[in-house]
Order: C-alpha cells, then structure tokens, then sequence
C-alpha cells in the first residue's frame, strides 16, 4: 500500500483539543505547506482564557479520574493501548505529520511513529517500577523518600519533529500521574491533536491530556507563566528558553526542562572507519535537512584524511533530490518556511563573503517550496557565524586538525553543548576524549540516537537544563517528599 496522498483532500483536526474534544476556533496565523509553498488554512491563537480553560479541564480532570492515585499498573495499560493505537492508525498519522510538515511521510511509519509508540510503552513500564524509597535513618525512626504526581505540565514542541517531541512530553508526564496542556507548533499542529484524540480512545480520561494552538508569544506566553502549572518542559531555540525562563520567574517560581539549540562537533580522527565517518557525518547533515536540534553541523577533521571525508560528504549532498513530504519516494526535507530559508541563505552568504569556500550548495533548490540545497562550507574559522551560530538548516563547515588537543580546541563552543560525534578506532583516546567533550550526550563512531530508550538527552551550556528520554525523564515528573517518622 502506497503512503503517498493528495494533500488537497486530506481531512484535517479543526480547533483545540480540551477536555476531550476538539473546541473550534477561528484561524488567525496563515500556514503554508513547505512543499510547495501553498496557503491552505490559518492556525488558531489560544488566548489567556482558552488557556486557563484548558488548564481548568486538567485540573478537573485529575481531582475526578484519579488518574494520579490509581493503581499505577492502571495506567501503564491505558498508556500500552495508546501506543497500539498508534500504529493501528499509522497511515493516517503519517499523513497528518508529513502534510505541513518537512517529515517525507516515507519516513514514518517505521521512522518517527514506530519509535514514538515505543517510547510511550517504555514511560508507561516506569509507572509500577519507579516509586517511594525507604532509606537509612537511626534505629528510632523510619525514613521515606515519597514520590507524587507534579498536577498538571505545560508542555511546548517545535515544529521539526512533531509527533516524536510531543511524544517526549507526553508520555513521561502521563505515565508518572501528570495531567498535560501542550501547545504545539503553530507551523505543524495536526498529528499531535490527533495522537490526543487517541489518548481519549486508548482510555486516557478526558481532560488529562490538551492541545492548545497558538503562537509563543499569546499562548505559551499564557501556559508558561501560569499560575496552576506545576512544571514546565519546552524543546525549542535557547532564545526561547531563556525568555520562558523569565515568564516563569515573573510569575512564581516552578521546575523547568529545556532542551535547547546545539552547534554540534564532528570529530574524525585518521584511523578511524573513514567511509563509516563520512556517512554518518553526511546523513546527520541531510536528515530532516539538518532541521535537528543534534545536527552534526560542523565537521572537524584530521588534516591528512580530510580530503577523502569530504569528497564522500560531497558525493551524498550530491545526490539528494527535492521532492513533496507526501510523496513516498521523497527523501530530501523541504525547509520550514520561506523565512527561514533566507535566513539560512543570509549566513552561507555572510560567511562566503568572509572568506569561506562554498564546495557544495550554497543557495535554494529550484524546486516549488522551501528547499535549500546541502552547503558545505570550507576555510571558515571559529568566529565565523556560521561556526558560531545555530542555522538549522543542511550547512555543513568544515575545519581540520593535526592533534588532539587542536581537536578539543575546534570541537568546543562557547554557547552550545548538546551532542558531539567521535570517531576513532583508538578505545582509549574515545574514553579519554569522551570525558573532555562538552556535550550532554557523545556519540562515538556513529552520528545517531538508537531505539534505547533509557538513555536520556539534554545539553550542557545554553543547550538546555534537565534531561528528556531516560529514567531522567520520567523522575522529572514527579516530586520528591521526605518522610521521617519517630518509631
């Protein structure tokens, strides 16, 4: 069965998701297909109100369903169903993720949905298995360390990856006792109101889990400093971040996880696999067209095999080809939107104007839509913007090194530490090098998450504070209460 859809016919989720209904509302910010540039619809603007109604629906919905205080094997079936119900609905999940999206609607259904609907069956089995401790204390006393549900989460996703960012919020917050209000991209709204719409029929109880649209400004403006959330969990710019940062402490302080931008390293050393380091450092460039907060953007390689690495890289940006997010055969990610193609356009320019040497790249595709084709930029040096600053976009840099310690030097970044690549065949200098890298996770010889989900993801720097995915995750929705009773 083909996956490929007519856009112009597909049935599209209208409104809010509250209190397990979609709530219609008048669309207000225009919205375009990255594909090929067509308006089709205008996305709606949750106000202050809708928004307090929407958290009111939450807190209603806790107090009545007990959905916190349950027997928490309850909720680990209700979470299970969720994800079966997910990828009984795959094609059409697919669709609604590859419409607006820049997700190639190929990609998904063993891609982004599969690994969603595994990481909710991952948090739902910590639900049963996580909980209160009894610790050491002396002889007359016992101590207790106990766990409790935070109440109701303000969740915020961007727009690069909808459906696997929504599932990041959704389903450690769920499976820890959470109710969650959650505004997604106002660019690509529609697979998360409809993975809410699942909830409700998996048997998540109404109310526990809604969609809000609306920009950052009126609505996670609203979500973010209100006073019934409990926490905050944002992924997003760290411009964003820091002025979520500072709503939150204008209007009472509460936790916050944020996993921010990244400028991350690429480091390929001469013995290791060159062709194995090439590809990795080409597929993270060209995946989602390097719209990834863990973008391996700046290639930092050995200077006697730097040549062979980037002809390699060369021939992959190559060999892309432009085509529409609903065609199955599509592999190659329009961008965003026309403004931040011109933005991306700007820094390439800007640094060639430096002095930089385009190799590859280096302007739009001529394609209908948002495509930039995949730049690679050589001869740039640290203060560089395009070294510096996060484009999020398929612009790769390229920097060589004759040492260790002149890799370390390049690899570091004043801003950013999200994630970093190494590759080396030598265990003891990847065990050495791993420890300097200032990065919250450090692949070594690949340039990719895997499907284990224990492993948590965060930044060092302004990438971000707190942990998404792990057993991380999970105790970040939860607080902690400590017990101490006089025997």
């Amino acid at each position: 069965m083909s996956l490929s859809f007519d856009p112009d016919r597909l049935d599209l989720p209208r409104g809010h998701f509250i209190g397990g209904r979609y709530v219609p509302a008048a669309g207000v910010l225009p919205m375009h297909r990255p594909s090929d540039g067509v308006e089709f619809a205008a996305c709606p603007v949750a106000s202050a109100d809708l928004v307090d109604q929407a958290i009111a629906s939450a807190k209603a919905a806790l107090a009545a369903s007990g959905w916190a205080t349950c027997a928490p094997r309850q909720r680990t079936r209700v979470l299970q169903r969720w994800a079966d119900l997910m990828e009984e609905e795959a094609v059409r999940l697919a669709q609604l993720e590859a419409f607006c999206s820049t997700r190639p609607v190929g990609q998904l259904v063993a891609g982004d949905i599969a690994v969603t609907a595994e990481q909710i069956r991952f948090f739902a089995e910590f639900a049963d298995k996580e909980g209160s401790d009894l610790v050491p204390t002396g002889a007359d006393s016992l101590g207790m360390i106990m766990s409790e549900a935070y109440g109701v989460v303000g969740a915020i996703t961007p727009w690069n990856v909808p459906l696997s960012m929504a599932g990041w919020k959704l389903g450690p917050a769920l499976a820890a006792g959470n109710a969650v209000v959650l505004k997604p991209s106002e660019l690509t709204p529609y697979s998360t109101l409809f993975i809410a719409e699942l909830a409700v029929r998996a048997g998540v109880p109404a109310g526990i889990v809604n969609i809000v649209l609306g920009d950052g400004a009126t609505t996670g403006t609203a979500i973010t400093g209100h006073p019934d959330i409990a926490k905050v969990s944002f992924t997003g710019s760290t411009g964003a971040g820091a002025a979520i940062m500072e709503n939150i402490a204008r209007s009472g302080i509460r936790p916050v996880t944020l996993e921010l931008g990244g400028k991350s390293p690429q480091v390929v050393f001469a013995d290791a696999d060159l062709d194995l380091a090439a590809n990795a450092v080409a597929t993270s460039i060209l995946a989602n067209a390097g719209q990834a907060c863990v973008a391996g953007s700046r290639l930092i390689v050995e200077d006697r095999v730097a040549a062979r690495v980037i002809e390699t890289v060369l021939h992959r940006m190559r060999t892309v080809t432009a085509g529409p997010t609903w065609d199955e055969a599509s592999t190659y990610s329009p961008i965003i939107s026309d403004r931040q193609r011109g933005r991306i356009d700007a820094v390439v320019q800007q640094a060639i104007a430096a002095g930089a040497e385009c190799l590859a790249g280096g302007g739009a595709i001529d394609h209908p839509g948002y495509f930039y084709a995949p730049t690679l930029l050589a001869g740039v040096t640290q203060d560089s913007t395009a070294v510096r600053e996060e484009i999020f976009g398929p612009v790769l840099t390229v920097q060589t090194f004759s040492d260790e310690e002149e890799a370390m030097q390049l690899a570091d970044h004043p801003v950013y530490g999200l994630a970093a690549g190494l590759f080396t065949r030598d265990l003891s200098r990847a065990m050495r090098l791993t420890r300097r890298l200032q990065a919250g996770t450090v692949w070594v010889n690949r340039y990719s998450r895997s499907r284990d989900h224990i492993l948590p993801t965060g930044g060092y720097k302004r990438s971000g504070i707190g942990k998404d995915l792990g057993r991380e995750a999970y105790l970040a929705n939860r607080k902690t209460k400590s017990v101490l009773i006089n025997l």
